[in-house]
């Protein structure tokens, strides 16, 4: 729970990065400001049902301009952050239709930002990742439909979607490791009292040399993992 007590969750780390570095001033006043101080939580929404997401020029969410509006309709889910009860934005990623603003398959895509609450926004189900609802942020399935929101709830402008997914997602997973490394320490930490606390055979676990290396082996795969992180 540290990354929800010091305000460093995915996916808000993504989404205030994404707002710092490609949101306008309206947007980050908007919504950075109250992110960051924590008295609102976020959701990312881009992996969809019907395709195969690992390849972002799948996705197929469409966003169409009408009028002085953008109109969203398609299905996401692993929607992390939607299922917190204090989100309060969403970052979709969608397609433009008519091919965006860009040139080639890199250049149909587009971010938008949509307030939680937006008519048309609809949690079908909350998912589970191998049985846990990994509470408090969850991952939902998401329906959007004939969701419209003023033009400047564009990030960054039409067809500029996929900058912004590398300008989100390259930090993202240094984030993620960051947390796993965390982790690790922790139960490292927990490895070893244990180790000093029972005894099997009159000496106690640390004292045997398996254990002894697991403990060794553990504290070098960390330090690995930590300073590779720390070069990327």
């Amino acid at each position: 729970f540290a990354s929800e007590v010091f305000n460093c969750s995915a996916p808000d780390t993504g989404n205030m990065e994404v707002l710092a570095r490609y949101g306008s001033v309206a947007q980050r006043e908007r919504w950075l400001r109250p992110l960051l101080e924590g008295e609102i939580r976020s959701a990312f929404l881009m992996t969809e049902p019907a395709v195969a997401s690992s390849d972002a020029t799948n996705i197929a969410l469409e966003v169409r301009r009408v009028g002085d509006e953008y109109e969203l309709n398609g299905v996401k889910w692993w929607s992390s952050g939607i299922m917190d009860p204090r989100c309060e934005v969403l970052i979709v990623m969608g397609r433009m239709a008519g091919g965006g603003g860009g040139d080639g398959k890199h250049g149909r895509h587009c971010m938008v930002v949509v307030p939680r609450r937006a008519a048309g926004v609809r949690v079908a189900r909350s998912l589970t990742v191998f049985g846990y609802d990994d509470a408090p942020h969850g991952h939902g399935e998401v329906h959007l439909e004939r969701v419209r929101v003023p033009l400047d709830a564009m990030l960054l402008g039409e067809g500029r979607g996929f900058e912004i997914a590398q300008g989100r997602l390259g930090p993202g997973r240094v984030h993620h490791c960051m947390r796993a490394i965390g982790m690790a320490e922790v139960a490292l930490e927990l490895l070893v009292a244990r180790s000093q606390e029972r005894k099997t055979f009159g000496r106690y676990l640390h004292q045997h040399g398996t254990v002894a290396e697991w403990i060794a082996r553990s504290r070098i795969e960390i330090e690995q993992a930590r300073l590779l992180v720390l070069k990327t």
